[in-house]
């Protein structure tokens, strides 16, 4: 697979102003990066994996990626314990660049506060703020 070329944000989804997605899904969320993340980040080579069973705040570290140009904290769009982690990532994190909105999720969390969700920008919302 080859990393994903195109600038991409799925309407489905929620955005973080760190570049962070989430996928709602009941009172669970899967969380990943945005196609503008790791393509700023460049090719990952690290995953640094979060443990099950932690709880995230929203807008705080939770995780690092690395790549070949730097070291960046993932930042946690929603509050949750993590129930999930993409464990394939610690061989493979080159996979957050090739589908960075499908296999390449990071963790999934059982939401502590939906009203955090009111926060998050719908797919327009956030293409534009990266245009500003």
């Amino acid at each position: 697979m080859s990393p994903a070329t195109e600038p991409s944000y799925p309407d489905h989804l929620l955005y973080h102003p760190e570049h962070d997605w989430a996928r709602v899904e009941g009172d669970e969320a899967v969380l990943g990066v945005t196609w503008f993340a790791q393509d700023s980040l460049g090719e990952l080579v690290f995953f640094d994996l979060p443990e099950v069973g932690i709880t995230v705040t929203k807008d705080e570290p939770y995780a690092e990626l690395e790549s070949v140009k730097a070291v960046s904290d993932v930042i946690a769009p929603l509050s949750g314990e993590i129930v999930a982690v993409n464990n394939a990532l610690a061989k493979t994190p080159e996979v957050v660049n090739d589908d960075p909105y499908g296999d390449g999720w990071l963790v999934r969390v059982r939401l502590s506060d939906r009203s955090e969700l009111d926060d998050l920008m719908d797919a327009e919302a956030y293409a534009r703020s990266l245009d500003g």
